[in-house]
């Protein structure tokens, strides 16, 4: 896990592009070569290549596209970011029932990776970092790009003096409310991964048909996208996510004390439990990245996601110890430290409607305000009309200025 995050440190100095792209050739490769693998050993020397790569890859292409996106568009891109995590399980679990032998799937869904290399050529790098980076030239090039496809003016802002800021783990610790924050955030990827795999891991002791609630488990992430579409904007992050949290951990505590004969029901309840986890997984990578400063923030949603991680390597543990002791104690851990976490995030501050916050200043006051206040001194306030004197627009810095913002059609803006 070290190794993973000092890996992803260095790779993270070059941008997010390249982390990402290199992630995915080192995954494919790795993925290949296991496929192949002449021993035991050598294919859990592979496995432990992917393990390295794989998720953090997948975490540095969420942050690229939070990044990327304005205000408007953050929650939606973010949901249908993760909603192709679920399309993709449900073909794996149709592809692992055709091709039952290990080395063939494998080779089956590695090799499609390969084709993500062609990001190489057509996906810029994130502005939000090259502007962290001093790198403003390289930025507007990008930022101009993107505002000409989306039918905006291109913009030639001023140079802001500012210093480069670089990432450093004691950043994630220095301050109280960050600090508050990397601590919640940790809990949360534990209990996200462990009662997430746990539940999958619990089906296949089961007894039933394993690609069958495999598949049905892996349908219930699509309502819970389209809760959390329907209410987090409307309701918040907070209150969203504790109820989910509530909502698994109880489907978990009721699913142990289902009879073995109601055999249904009890399939039922556990994909209800992984509905509700499945929205606290979304829900964690979401406001993970809102909590953060630019420069900080792939480095903190790595760090907070290595603890998802540690919670894979538990919840074997976890679900086949403790199922000798009793079969379905299991889910009563899972009920507990599920619930526990749904008091947690309560904790953490309301993001809905705030900007992403560039330095630690922004981010340490983020619970004192109900929105984002930009600095004075770095935004313009619009008086198109006496109607509109109150209506402050983000810095530049934030790309929600340069993207299809439909509230900012009928506003001159001058920067």
């Amino acid at each position: 896990m070290r190794i993973s995050k000092n890996l992803h440190l260095f790779l993270c100095r070059f941008g997010r592009k390249l982390c990402l792209l290199i992630t995915i050739f080192v995954n494919s490769i790795s993925g290949v070569l296991m496929a192949f693998a002449p021993s035991y050993t050598w294919m859990l020397i592979y496995r432990f290549i992917q393990g390295l790569v794989s998720k953090g890859g997948w975490l540095t292409g969420y942050i690229l596209i939070t990044e990327f996106v304005g205000l408007s568009y953050r929650r939606t891109v973010g949901i249908v970011y993760q909603v192709a995590f679920t399309v993709g399980l449900l073909i794996l679990s149709a592809i692992a029932y055709m091709v039952p032998h290990w080395r063939w799937l494998q080779l089956t869904v590695t090799l499609p990776n390969f084709f993500f290399l062609l990001y190489y050529w057509c996906l810029p790098e994130s502005p939000r970092w090259l502007i962290a980076q001093q790198k403003n030239d390289k930025a507007m090039k990008i930022i101009n790009r993107i505002a000409k496809g989306n039918g905006k003016k291109s913009l030639n802002p001023e140079e802001e003096d500012g210093e480069k800021l670089s990432p450093s783990f004691l950043d994630l610790v220095r301050t109280p409310q960050i600090r508050k924050h990397t601590l919640i955030l940790m809990y949360t990827w534990f209990t996200s991964s462990v009662l997430y795999q746990g539940l999958i891991m619990h089906m296949g002791i089961a007894g039933g048909n394993i690609y069958l609630d495999f598949f049905y488990s892996a349908l219930v992430e699509f309502p819970a996208a389209l809760i959390l579409i329907l209410t987090i904007d409307r309701i918040g992050r907070r209150y969203p996510w504790a109820a989910a949290n509530l909502v698994a951990g109880t489907a978990c505590f009721i699913t142990a004390f289902i009879p073995d004969n109601l055999y249904w029901l009890k399939i039922t309840a556990a994909c209800l439990g992984r509905m509700g986890i499945t929205m606290c997984y979304e829900m964690v990578c979401l406001v993970n990245a809102e909590l953060y400063p630019t420069f900080l923030r792939n480095l903190g949603v790595l760090v907070c996601s290595s603890m998802c991680d540690i919670g894979g390597i538990i919840t074997p543990f976890i679900v086949y110890r403790l199922a000798e002791i009793w079969h379905e104690l299991p889910l009563v851990v899972f009920a507990v430290v599920g619930l526990i976490d749904g008091g947690l995030v309560l904790l953490l501050p309301e993001t809905k409607g705030k900007t992403l916050p560039e330095t630690i200043e922004d981010a340490e006051n983020m619970h004192r305000y109900s929105t984002m206040q930009p600095k004075k001194n770095v935004c313009q306030t619009l008086t198109k009309s006496p109607s509109e004197q109150h209506f402050i627009v983000p810095p530049w810095k934030d790309l929600l200025v340069f993207f299809a913002a439909t509230e900012m059609q009928k506003t001159k803006v001058t920067v």
